[in-house]
């Protein structure tokens, strides 16, 4: 049996860093690695052979701190000890280096020129640099995979070196560069902090689900009178079948179901809707979302990782790990980038030395420079970052996209199929009209009715069911449901019992005007008339896509009358009427191979078109297999965010794009720049800092720039 790990892993600060964890984790056997270096994930199929304890010492031996494993006394340690984070060892190291600057301020102050004086104040920086850069660095080069950190430590050794050299052989004037030393190192922890915090404002939006979930709870308990007590506990000690009071202005602690009470709840962190949704007795409460007014008993029916938040946030989460086709192009060019550094450093060295009649020093020094400006965590940023913030806005007005690549493709899209039933109709069928045959009562036609549809999870028969309960249903033998039919009985005596669409009626009533009918062994026993509204925001939403460019589709299993009737009512362009699910895939299949089509549907009927389609978008409400099937998930029970899916799409694609450009030309244009001697180490260490932030502040700009 597989064993499926899940571990948060801290001190990941750029792609090479997430590349080193997933070639051991791959070297030593394990499946299905992913890394997400921006949220600190790592998961992974455990293999066989390898022991979970032996796994985390080699992640840990790699600098990093395994968090939620078998033990993690070195995270609480690397937490608590003195310059645990970036800020704080800058700050050690700006006390130190303030005072090698003053000689530019001060040039008559002799003594802040003294080999002592600037060994003494370089000392403590150096060290707490090779502490962090030396170590994380050496232990990248032992594993196969150096790290940017490789650059910052060679960088200031060789600053460092050339400068003891010059103290130690009594010539320290022309061999001063502890000023440079100590400015490369407080200037790169800088850089480091800032682009921490680039970082987290990608993971707000994700941060502030993950939040929603930790809550206080009134549990409800019984002593041995019957008496009732309310108990406040955390959120996270609840279980399933707890009960629980649940007051206006407080969040449901977990997914429930009301008992008694109804309350008006605001499901926003979910769906992205602003106005309240009225719930009342034996209606779902979702983790997470909070009563706006009313008070309500209910009991619990999942909490941790089985609510419906929770899910949503490990496919966030899984989304975000997920590398699509330019990430992957970031990750090859990273994994060389460095060795490729240090070469070009070294050419740089010896070119200026013996062919540019440089001095040693102004040689060195633009070597040294070359190292710190490079930077090959802006290509590993440039994609996860734009996807953090895709993704977490995404999920913040409910569209959920199942992984990266779905949300890269959108950027192709030419053309929308959308089915009819439950897509651009509500779904929420009522019972028009019906007719009994003169052969049988009325009670034993809805009896059969409902006996049948109860085994199906359609709209149609959900409707069915709410209006004709019945006193008593029918024991089959033998019952299933046919995919854009019906479904099909038959009883103890071996009769066979049909309630399908017009399609099974063909050849036996010459009326095929109806919705459904009920079939006897090939005898007409009576039909059904349903009807379903358009959803309201149907027709702006086709709108809004049409002034996009879009082609509309409308691609359905009932009759054309019907399908032209809604068509002609939301001015979509091309209709396909009466198909089968076969008919359906194979249409997909041809509007595939014009353009890059998406596919909305919601029903069983819909799962093969919607997995052949480019991609495949699928309601909230839909059934289990059409969610399980689509490659976006959308969370408000309709249509409203489609447009904003799309944009979202187009715009994290363009983000990624202009992250990817300015990395790229950041390092293209910044290295012969060096070499040429037109930068100091000390300017490049807080340029190449602050190339990440200019990637994550483009990133974030995702958060609330309007997208089409």
């Amino acid at each position: 049996m597989q064993e499926n790990i899940q571990w948060k892993v801290e001190g990941m600060s750029c792609t090479n860093c997430a590349l080193s964890i997933e070639k051991l984790l791959k070297k030593i056997g394990a499946k299905n690695v992913a890394v997400d270096f921006l949220g600190g994930e790592v998961s992974f199929v455990k293999p066989p052979t390898q022991e979970l304890q032996t796994i985390q010492n080699e992640i840990d031996d790699l600098g990093y701190h395994v968090v939620n494993g078998l033990t993690s006394d070195k995270a609480n340690t690397a937490k608590n000890k003195l310059l645990s984070d970036h800020f704080e060892r800058f700050i050690f190291c700006l006390i130190f280096t303030v005072p090698l600057w003053l000689h530019m301020f001060l040039p008559n102050v002799h003594w802040l020129m003294n080999p002592l004086f600037q060994i003494a104040l370089t000392l403590p920086v150096f060290i707490e640099g090779m502490i962090f850069f030396g170590k994380s660095g050496f232990r990248s080069l032992r594993k196969g995979t150096p790290n940017m950190n490789v650059l910052v430590a060679v960088g200031a050794i060789a600053s460092f070196a050339y400068s003891l050299y010059g103290t130690l052989s009594g010539n320290p004037m022309n061999y001063m560069f502890y000023e440079t030393t100590a400015t490369i190192i407080t200037l790169v922890f800088l850089g480091n902090w800032l682009e921490d915090r680039s970082v987290q404002k990608t993971q707000e939006a994700l941060n502030s689900l993950a939040v929603s979930q930790k809550s206080e709870a009134n549990m409800i308990v019984y002593d041995e009178q019957h008496n009732e007590h309310i108990m406040p506990v955390a959120s996270e000690h609840l279980k399933t079948g707890d009960l629980v009071l649940i007051k206006s202005g407080e969040f449901v602690p977990a997914d429930c179901k009301i008992l008694s009470g109804a309350a008006s709840v605001d499901e926003s962190i979910l769906t992205g809707e602003s106005s309240p949704a009225e719930r009342k007795k034996n209606d779902a409460l979702i983790g997470g979302s909070m009563l706006s007014e009313g008070t309500v008993k209910a009991y619990v029916t999942a909490t941790g990782k089985d609510t419906v938040l929770n899910r949503i946030l490990q496919l966030v989460k899984d989304a975000q790990a997920d590398k699509p086709p330019m990430q992957q192009l970031a990750d090859k060019i990273s994994a060389i980038f460095v060795p490729a550094v240090l070469i070009i450093s070294l050419i740089c060295f010896l070119i200026n030395y013996f062919i540019g009649s440089q001095t040693f020093e102004e040689s060195l020094l633009r070597s040294v420079a070359v190292l710190v400006i490079s930077c090959p965590c802006a290509m590993g940023l440039a994609t996860p970052a734009a996807i953090a913030v895709g993704l977490g806005r995404a999920a913040k007005h409910g569209i959920l996209f199942r992984n990266a690549r779905s949300l890269e493709v959108f950027k192709n899209i030419k053309q929308i199929v959308f089915d009819k039933t439950g897509t651009l109709t509500t779904g929420e069928f009522a019972i028009k009209n019906y007719f009994v045959s003169g052969n049988m009562e009325e009670d034993d036609f809805k009896k059969i009715i409902v006996s049948m549809e109860k085994f199906s999870n359609h709209p149609i028969a959900k409707a069915i069911i709410k209006n004709w309960k019945t006193l008593g249903t029918i024991v089959w033998k033998n019952i299933k449901e046919v995919k854009g039919i019906g479904v099909t009985a038959e009883d103890k005596d071996g009769n066979i019992f049909w309630f399908a669409s017009y399609k099974k009626a063909t050849g036996i009533t010459e009326d095929l005007s109806h919705n459904l009918y009920l079939i006897k062994n090939n005898e007409l026993l009576g039909w059904v008339d349903v009807q379903d509204a358009i959803r309201p925001e149907a027709k702006k939403i086709i709108g809004q896509l049409h002034a996009k460019g879009l082609k509309t589709v409308l691609l359905s299993g009932d009759s054309k009358t019907k399908c032209d009737t809604v068509a002609k009512e939301l001015g979509i362009d091309e209709v396909y009427a009466e198909q089968t699910p076969e008919q359906k895939l194979n249409i997909i299949d041809s509007l595939n191979k014009q353009n890059a089509t998406a596919m909305v549907g919601d029903g069983i009927n819909d799962a093969p078109a919607l997995a052949k389609a480019t991609i495949g978008v699928s309601l909230s409400d839909s059934s289990q297999i059409a969610i399980q099937t689509a490659q976006v998930v959308l969370m408000n029970h309709g249509l409203v965010h489609l447009p904003l899916a799309l944009g979202l799409g187009k715009a994290t694609f363009t983000t990624i794009k202009q992250n990817l450009f300015w990395a790229f030309a950041y390092n293209i244009v910044a290295i012969p720049i060096a070499c040429f001697g037109l930068l100091s180490p000390s300017f490049a260490a807080l340029a190449m800092g602050f190339s990440d932030i200019a990637l994550g502040i483009n990133s974030v700009r995702l958060s609330w720039k309007a997208v089409d």
